[in-house]
């Protein structure tokens, strides 16, 4: 049956700071909470915030964390690993500018990072059980990225290689999320091996179809590629566990389409902005998670080349709310029903 999308929630990464009131767990709540949001999703990499070891060793510490965002009306959503989970597949083209995602002990130690990103995994997932969150997001990481357009063509079994291998090193991770009962839900993303429908079906068909392979639906990487994004929700709902509300627009003219040409985002024929100023259909998004019974929250995750993320953040609270659906426990024509009657079905049938 559909139930209700929770919400709004409000992603921390992109305020947390070294000024106040960014700049501690208990004040960014206390923010967040006095802009109307009921849900907060944790970056789990940021000190200022969580310690993300301590709260892999000790439910006592996620408690209090917990506590804190109780105290002023909030849940916590879910843990991201966007970073940590970028780092667990990393083409060798990408190792310098990845490396400032990892401590500096492994910098410049390829194997180093990523074991140390599996084990950042694995403490998210016994993290986000002793908060009792029932689903974590991140990234899935790329090694085939550099080849995403087949010129010069790519050697034939290339990309199944780079699959085999993403499955291999997201099977172990999986089945720690599995012990602990947490989906893990990776964000379809361009710059990740998973960017898109296709591409999320071969990453699960190297994980045997772990049923813990799930999707952080976010829309606006769709329009910035041009895919259906409403269709993506029939398609994929069923693995849709988490849910970023980001806006974005597309506006291809004589010199830029989807590849933007190295512009900046500002001057980018695609480009991420805040709720309300871009082209996502926002109503017929909820819509269909209501359809399709989505139960966990809608978050927002503000990326604007133009707005201040203040007022981003200002507005998505109320933006988000405007756009949750009660469910209705009825159907609308219950008042025009009557009890079932075989014998007058069977008249009407002419059985």
């Amino acid at each position: 049956m559909p139930t209700n999308v929770k919400g709004p929630a409000i992603f921390l990464a992109q305020f947390a700071g070294d000024a106040a009131p960014f700049n501690s767990w208990d004040a960014i709540c206390r923010w967040a909470a006095g802009l109307g949001y009921e849900g907060v999703q944790l970056p789990s990499w940021d000190g200022r915030l969580f310690d993300l070891a301590k709260a892999a060793a000790s439910k006592g510490y996620c408690d209090e964390i917990a506590g804190v965002a109780k105290s002023h009306g909030l849940a916590i959503t879910e843990l991201s690993t966007h970073l940590q989970g970028q780092l667990v597949a990393v083409n060798p083209a990408y190792d310098t500018a990845f490396d400032g995602f990892a401590p500096p002990q492994v910098h410049g130690k390829p194997k180093e990072r990523q074991a140390w990103a599996v084990e950042q995994m694995k403490q998210a997932a016994k993290a986000s059980r002793h908060l009792g969150l029932d689903a974590h997001v991140t990234f899935s990481g790329a090694l085939a990225w550099p080849y995403v357009y087949p010129w010069p063509q790519r050697p034939a079994g290339l990309i199944e290689a780079a699959f085999a291998e993403l499955g291999k090193r997201w099977t172990p991770i999986l089945d720690a999320f599995d012990e602990v009962g947490v989906d893990v839900c990776y964000e379809i993303h361009p710059g990740e091996d998973i960017f898109d429908g296709a591409t999320f079906e071969m990453f699960v068909d190297a994980v045997g179809g772990h049923k813990r392979a799930a999707i952080n639906y976010d829309p606006s990487h769709f329009v910035l590629q041009q895919l259906d994004y409403l269709a993506f929700i029939d398609i994929y709902h069923e693995r849709i566990k988490a849910f970023h509300v980001k806006d974005a627009e597309f506006n291809p003219d004589g010199r830029q389409g989807v590849y933007s040409g190295y512009q900046p985002w500002v001057s980018r024929a695609g480009r991420f902005r805040s709720l309300g100023d871009g082209q996502v259909d926002f109503s017929s998004i909820f819509s269909k998670m209501a359809q399709y019974g989505y139960d966990s929250w809608a978050v927002l995750e503000w990326e604007c080349a133009l707005k201040h993320p203040e007022d981003g953040a200002r507005e998505g609270a109320e933006f988000i709310r405007s756009h949750l659906i009660r469910v209705t426990e009825k159907a609308f024509d219950d008042f025009a029903g009557a009890e079932t009657d075989t014998k007058q079905i069977n008249a009407m049938l002419g059985l």
